[in-house]
């Protein structure tokens, strides 16, 4: 389970994030929507321990930056975080090793799945961004994590990626993952999702769970953010 309670973050004068709460139970995708500059990555950044807020986060009971909490977690930020000098396969390597994970064959099948197995023996450098991003992608789950961060997955993503993505969603919420999508590509997750938070000026307005009926999220989206109103 991922746990936020009451996290507020300051950049000088700027209240990025205003005592934000949200929580995502084993097995549940939820999706985190809001115009730029919401504050959104803002809390994303938080939740992975690289920013410094007030408040609580933890993974399974566990505090964010210890390192039990960090070894549950798979993050693919905005900008594809790879290597230059590093090969596909010794990013995959270096990640499985800094988990202290033994290679069960994932890292090979989510080359093969992401296109990237014929791409193994070349520099992070030489591929296009929508080759890093997926690269980044691959280096997020490889170590099996218990709760995953995606932060605009989709951006620079072809369409091939983009449905294998998709699958991924389901399958790591079948496998019990807590599941967080921050995306301003609304249609992209709409078939995907368990719950719902929107952020607008850096507070949540608005928390939905798919069972509380039948509505879409670009609606909830739109009447959320133009009426500005806490719900």
């Amino acid at each position: 389970m991922l746990s936020v309670k009451n996290v507020t973050k300051k950049y000088g004068r700027l209240l990025a994030n205003n005592n934000v709460s949200l929580e995502i139970s084993p097995g549940e995708i939820a999706v985190l929507l809001g115009p730029n500059g919401a504050g959104k990555s803002t809390l994303i950044k938080a939740v992975c321990g690289l920013l410094r807020h007030e408040g609580e986060i933890t993974l399974n009971s566990m505090n964010n930056k210890s390192l039990e909490a960090k070894s549950l977690l798979g993050y693919v930020p905005e900008l594809p975080a790879v290597y230059d000098l590093l090969t596909v396969s010794e990013h995959l390597q270096f990640i499985l090793r800094a988990y202290k994970t033994e290679d069960d064959g994932l890292a090979e099948k989510l080359l093969r799945r992401f296109e990237l197995y014929d791409k193994r023996d070349k520099l992070a450098k030489e591929l296009s961004k929508g080759m890093q991003q997926k690269l980044s992608i691959c280096c997020a789950l490889v170590h099996r994590p218990k709760v995953v961060i995606f932060d605009e997955p989709m951006v620079g993503l072809d369409p091939h990626a983009i449905k294998q993505l998709k699958e991924i969603f389901s399958e790591l919420k079948n496998e019990g993952a807590s599941v967080l999508i921050s995306t301003h590509m609304i249609d992209s997750v709409e078939d995907y999702w368990d719950s719902v938070y929107i952020m607008v000026g850096g507070q949540l307005r608005a928390h939905r769970k798919k069972s509380d009926g039948d509505f879409s999220l670009e609606e909830l989206f739109f009447s959320v953010t133009s009426e500005g109103s806490v719900r």
